[in-house]
């Protein structure tokens, strides 16, 4: 399994020949936010099929899906797929937690998050999800979540991708900071963690003196927060463009 960083909540999990794409945010500049590192196209090239994991406009980012072509399959949570049909996507699986959908040889799981439903203002609402990825190895994509009951459930994970951080100097309610993400790696026990969702966008005002502190600083705070509940942790960091191969245990 090789598991790609390519920034905010977008990865690639090349698993048994199968590569997946999730959370696909790909443009260097997304309303008031800018990109810190420009995306490397290679990485988007036999993608197989695109998981997103709920419906804020920096996970389910309609342009994004489209660079990436109408054909390829996008699976997403129950009430979203009128958006990519608006769109004439071609292939537009809608799914719920419970459920479980095969793309190749992989088995993809419907998972629990503890999110935000809506699209603001006044768009479409759904229940957001995570996914794990069943193959010869197991990897977790948590999305965008907070804490809930049944995370210490999920059954054995080789890598868990786990957000702690956001795009600003501060997080809403239903993210992962650094100290939630420990918690939640305690939880989660996987043999390998790869933190996600930092290091990648900034408002364009907070940048005009210089990255942002809060680009660089969530994996040492997290690092930090892990040795206190989770010290034999494993754990990877990557910036955005950078990738792991995990050999099967």
């Amino acid at each position: 399994m090789r598991i790609e960083y390519v920034g905010h909540a977008t990865t690639v999990v090349d698993l048994d020949g199968v590569r997946l794409l999730t959370d696909p945010l790909l443009r260097n500049r997304v309303g008031h936010l800018r990109r810190a590192v420009s995306v490397d196209a290679k990485a988007l090239r036999g993608v197989d099929a695109v998981l997103v994991s709920h419906a804020h406009y920096d996970h389910l980012d309609l342009p994004s899906l489209e660079k990436l072509g109408k054909k390829l399959p996008v699976v997403l949570p129950r009430g979203l797929g009128g958006l990519l049909r608006k769109k004439r996507f071609e292939s537009v699986v809608e799914v719920e937690v419970g459920e479980t959908v095969r793309i190749g040889s992989l088995a993809i799981r419907v998972v629990p998050a503890e999110h935000d439903r809506g699209r603001a203002p006044f768009g479409v609402r759904g229940e957001p999800v995570g996914y794990v990825v069943e193959g010869t190895q197991t990897a977790y994509f948590a999305g965008d979540t907070d804490l809930f009951e049944g995370m210490a459930d999920l059954g054995r994970l080789d890598v868990a991708l786990v957000p702690i951080w956001g795009w600003g100097p501060g997080l809403g309610p239903g993210h992962l900071d650094p100290e939630g993400a420990a918690r939640a790696v305690a939880l989660l026990r996987p043999r390998v963690v790869v933190p996600i969702h930092w290091g990648t966008y900034f408002p364009i005002h907070l940048g005009l003196r210089g990255a942002p502190a809060f680009l660089q600083t969530p994996p040492d705070a997290f690092l930090a927060a892990l040795a206190e509940v989770a010290s034999d942790a494993d754990v990877r960091v990557l910036r955005p463009g950078e990738s792991v191969d995990l050999e099967v245990a």
